[in-house]
């Protein structure tokens, strides 16, 4: 198709169509379980299952084709982990508000970071970190990537004192997880093409046969459920006392999109040689409008995926990659059934062999200087061990700042770090 060649620049960027289909896929399949996830979570919110699957279907499609058209990146976008569970937990459960209310915070949140793009404060602040935060902040995902992978597996588990265990391996969906990385890890050491998904597909199989999944009842939903996109309440967010928590959330959406724009355009190649990346306005102008979205449909916000590594570890370098997942979230509308049928035990190697993959610029850290190192090692394991990839650019923003500082480097550091690391200190100071 020459139009997709010309829009997408496939050649340019070393790509064809058959590897970005293949990488759309696999970034779908590794991305798919919001689809229940996500609405399980709304719904002790209050929100509707059934509306609350739908509208997550449209606000990924939506925002991951505008993503691929409007920045030629194979960026996917979906209603975040995390935030999804402060939207229903915290702010609903906890702060006794309506969830009408707590969208339209999710939406003002979203409004005030793209404020912040179109006056290019949030590319300034993103240029502004040092190169060796930004290959901390690439490698503290790929852990944090193969963490979810391990966990989502059964292969680690919970422990009251430890925090984390051995997982149980006479469980059936833990063997298969353990058999779809060892499948999974060969097929990537033997380069053959398409090997992510490949995996996923075999471990898919293996789970059917230990009836670790199972095929679904139905494969189309009859109708979809529009009933909460809109119901935003705008009035009822607009009040001083709701101003620290908006915070609290712009900070998260902030700095969660600034981390995996940077490792996921470290693994595909897409940065210069200071860390920067081509376009990076159009990135993040479509990821704070994405936040909106979520709010508009209630699917809370939505931001970009760090399981965009995936399709990029196959090879996906374009935005049709994107336009890809998109179209497959738009088809899960009525086929959210089908998505349901690959359990976690599947994807969970794709996971643990992607956050692999992400760990190879560790190299290029300069370990041999401290001032730059104990940052980048503070970021490297806060994004894992705090389950947040905000908090873990904040101990490392807060780290190299102080560090500078107390070393009378204190001109070394750019201006916006100061102004940063200062409202991390903040919002650490705040948190519960």
């Amino acid at each position: 198709m020459p139009w997709l060649e010309r829009f997408f620049r496939l050649k340019e960027r070393g790509t064809d169509l058959r590897t970005e289909l293949i990488a759309g896929l696999t970034t779908f399949m590794t991305m798919s379980y919001i689809i229940f996830v996500n609405p399980s979570i709304l719904q002790n919110a209050g929100l509707p299952f059934a509306a609350t699957m739908a509208m997550t279907c449209l606000a990924a499609a939506s925002t991951t084709i505008l993503m691929g058209l409007a920045t030629n990146y194979p960026f996917a976008l979906a209603p975040g982990m995390g935030l999804n569970a402060v939207v229903a937990f915290g702010l609903v459960l906890g702060m006794k508000l309506p969830w009408q209310v707590a969208m339209a915070m999710v939406f003002i949140e979203g409004a005030v970071v793209t404020f912040f793009v179109l006056t290019n404060v949030r590319e300034a602040v993103m240029n502004a970190i040092p190169i060796s935060l930004k290959r901390a902040i690439g490698v503290g995902i790929g852990l944090f990537i193969a963490f979810i992978g391990l966990k989502e597996g059964g292969i680690v588990a919970s422990d009251p004192v430890t925090f984390v265990k051995l997982g149980n391996f006479h469980q059936p969906s833990v063997l298969v997880a353990l058999a779809g990385l060892v499948i999974t890890g060969v097929l990537v050491a033997r380069r053959v093409k398409g090997a992510i998904l490949l995996g996923i597909i075999i471990s898919t199989f293996l789970a059917l046969l230990a009836g670790v999944a199972k095929l679904p009842q139905q494969w189309v939903t009859a109708s979809v459920d529009w009933s909460t996109f809109g119901r935003l309440d705008l009035l009822g967010a607009l009040k001083l006392s709701l101003v620290p928590t908006i915070f609290a959330l712009l900070i998260t959406d902030f700095f969660d999109t600034m981390g995996t724009v940077i490792a996921v355009g470290g693994e595909g190649g897409f940065l210069n040689r200071d860390g920067s990346l081509p376009r990076l306005k159009n990135v993040l102008l479509v990821d704070s409008l994405a936040a909106m979205v979520g709010g508009l449909t209630s699917a809370s916000s939505v931001t970009t995926y760090i399981e965009s590594a995936a399709g990029v570890a196959e090879g996906g370098r374009t935005g049709l990659t994107s336009l890809v997942v998109g179209i497959l979230f738009l088809l899960a509308l009525p086929f959210a059934p089908v998505a349901g049928i690959v359990p976690a035990a599947a994807t969970a190697p794709a996971l643990i062999v992607v956050g692999f993959l992400m760990m190879n610029v560790i190299r290029d850290i300069p370990f041999d200087r401290v001032d730059e190192a104990l940052p980048a090692f503070l970021t490297i394991l806060g994004i894992p061990l705090t389950f947040s990839i905000s908090h873990g650019i904040g101990f490392g923003f807060v780290g190299y700042t102080l560090i500078k500082v107390l070393r009378g480097q204190w001109r070394d550091v750019h201006p916006l770090m100061y102004i940063v690391a200062a409202l991390f200190a903040v919002n650490f100071a705040l948190a519960r």
